[in-house]
């Protein structure tokens, strides 16, 4: 795909100002584009619901070491089934039920999560104007946490497949997706992105790791261009799901380190899932010939969390 197709750097930093929505939902609003999703939108999805088939959309985490894992998951068991069978009576009495301590970081490349606001800042500033330092060493995000998700997140989920719209098994990394890869997978699709939307953009890299491997870390990884935000924006789109990381790796400009997470999370309030899986759902998209189905997500109850590990669940 030409290079010069691309937005210029210029551009993009245009738009961190000339695409925002701070301010549209009140200068205290810390659910952005989570707005959109209405009772009524909330209606709409769950009249998508026919079949009663549930999919996954979650990597599963793992404490096995692989070389694309950043920060090792840990866990430490507390008890265990081991010597129950000998275990002296007075033991017996005492000794309680197996269980383990479960520690990560789930920012990265490998867990499936969401992006809280409070993930990301441009030029000292958040979403809404809100100063970046309010998120401390000692106390966390004091505001834009995963706070205002706790009761759930349920709307119309779409999933736009664009290596099928392509014709791949998966997209190259000097290839991301462009706003016309999204108008030609509605038009493939049968579907289109509206108001209040979850949009599950799926590239095939997780079905390339599926496949090869655990890929290198700092692997070059394909997703949506910056370009894309634009589109974002005019559609509605109220949150954004990869099976990547959710920013082309490395970087295509010199002075943005994360182009789209700042767009989107600082400029847009538009919240990001990122590392899902996005197999099974395009399987089940294919199979039933419907690009279009009820998308729960359940973040944990956080306080002062920069985001959550989250299993988001279709249900067609």
């Amino acid at each position: 795909m030409a290079a010069h197709r691309y937005p210029t750097q210029e551009q993009v930093l245009d738009w961190m100002t000339s695409l925002s929505n701070w301010g549209r939902w009140g200068d205290d609003d810390q659910r952005g584009c989570l707005n959109l999703i209405t009772p009524a939108k909330r209606r709409q999805a769950a009249s998508l619901v026919q079949l009663g088939e549930t999919v996954s959309c979650s990597r599963p985490v793992t404490t096995d070491t692989a070389p694309d894992i950043r920060y090792q998951v840990q866990r430490f068991m507390v008890d265990s089934g081991e010597g129950r069978d000998s275990d002296p009576p007075e033991r017996k009495v005492t000794r309680r039920g197996a269980a383990e301590f479960i520690g990560m970081v789930f920012h990265g490349q490998s867990i499936t999560h969401i992006d809280a606001m409070s993930h990301y800042s441009w030029e000292g500033k958040m979403y809404n104007g809100v100063p970046a330092s309010v998120v401390t060493s000692r106390e966390g995000a004091q505001s834009h946490s995963i706070e205002p998700a706790s009761d759930g997140i349920v709307s119309r989920g779409i999933l736009l497949d664009i290596p099928q719209v392509r014709d791949v098994d998966w997209l190259q990394p000097d290839e991301p997706v462009m706003p016309e890869d999204l108008d030609a997978a509605e038009e493939l699709h049968g579907v289109r992105v509206e108001e209040g939307d979850i949009l599950l953009v799926r590239t095939g890299y997780y079905r390339r790791r599926l496949l090869e491997g655990a890929l290198p870390g700092g692997e070059p990884t394909p997703a949506c261009q910056a370009a894309c935000a634009p589109w974002f924006k005019e559609r509605g789109v109220a949150m954004l799901g990869t099976d990547t990381s959710n920013d082309v790796r490395p970087s295509q400009y010199p002075d943005i380190g994360s182009p789209l997470h700042t767009l989107c999370l600082v400029t847009l309030g538009l919240w990001l899932i990122d590392n899902a899986n996005l197999e099974q759902i395009a399987d089940a998209c294919r199979r039933h010939n419907r690009y279009e189905f009820m998308l729960n997500l359940g973040p944990l109850v956080l306080r002062n969390i920069t985001g959550s590990p989250v299993n988001p669940i279709a249900i067609f």
